[in-house]
């Protein structure tokens, strides 16, 4: 039994929370071994190979793989890639590089997915900064969730975020959503805008927050393959998600491996 609110969105109970959990952790393990795992040499498609046997080794099934057509376990998004590239052995990963990796899987008909940005060996400064602010974005964004709140409330955060530390690009086209017993639910989250505005949110409910930011302009363009997104002025982009439940106690962050305590904790 699938509850929904009078948005449609839908609210999980306390026991279908815990199965978005198992879920949630099936991917942040396996992206916890794919960023050990990343170093010069390698190409996207050796870091598929090793995404869909650990997801599959826990008795999941990677949900990306055949979604509309995507042919990989994970999206794989290099340099100024956005998001959704196709992991492929065409090239070969080269120190300097940044690498989005996003990766969804499915346990007992419940989604968990999630997304990290990491550098290939050493990067510049520049780089380094591009992955802290969009990460710090993110937290922005989950530290927003809780019952009574506005979802508009999520972009407004990440925006304000993202601003207050220089001139970067936000592409107003992507952004977050819900998750439950799909991988693409209602809401979608804008990663910018006012606050106080749209859906309240409610003890239940899960959403896929993720920011992407870029390092010049915030316009995009979608490659040949109609699934890799790069900035059109070829200036690096980052991108971070995690899959998080709304809780009297505060978000609860299902793919991370602590609940998201660390971060949450921090001011």
């Amino acid at each position: 039994m699938f509850k929904r609110n009078k948005h449609g969105i839908q609210v999980k109970s306390a026991e279908q929370l815990e199965k978005m959990r198992a879920a949630g952790l099936v991917v942040g393990r396996t992206l916890e071994l794919l960023k050990r795992t990343v170093e010069p040499g390698m190409t996207p498609l050796d870091l598929d190979v090793i995404a869909e046997k650990a997801i599959r080794d826990e008795g999941a099934i990677p949900s990306f793989k055949g979604y509309q057509g995507f042919p990989a376990t994970i999206c794989a998004s290099v340099n100024n890639e956005v998001v959704h590239g196709i992991p492929t052995e065409a090239r070969k990963l080269r120190e300097g590089d940044i690498i989005s990796i996003d990766c969804g899987a499915i346990l007992d008909g419940w989604h968990g997915d999630s997304a990290v940005t990491v550098p290939v060996g050493e990067v510049e400064p520049k780089l380094l900064e591009l992955i802290r602010i969009t990460e710090e974005a993110m937290w922005a964004g989950i530290r927003t969730l809780s019952p009574g709140r506005h979802l508009s409330d999520i972009g407004h955060a990440i925006e304000r975020y993202v601003k207050s530390q220089g001139r970067f690009g936000i592409p107003p086209e992507y952004g977050g959503h819900g998750i439950g017993t799909e991988m693409h639910m209602d809401p979608w989250i804008a990663n910018h805008g006012k606050a106080g505005r749209g859906p309240v949110m409610e003890a239940g409910m899960c959403l896929a927050i993720e920011p992407m930011v870029n390092l010049g302009s915030e316009r995009t363009r979608v490659l040949g393959d109609d699934w890799t997104v790069v900035t059109v002025d070829g200036k690096p982009s980052a991108h971070f998600e995690h899959s998080v439940a709304v809780t009297h106690n505060g978000p609860w962050v299902l793919t991370a491996l602590d609940g998201g305590k660390e971060r949450l904790s921090q001011p």
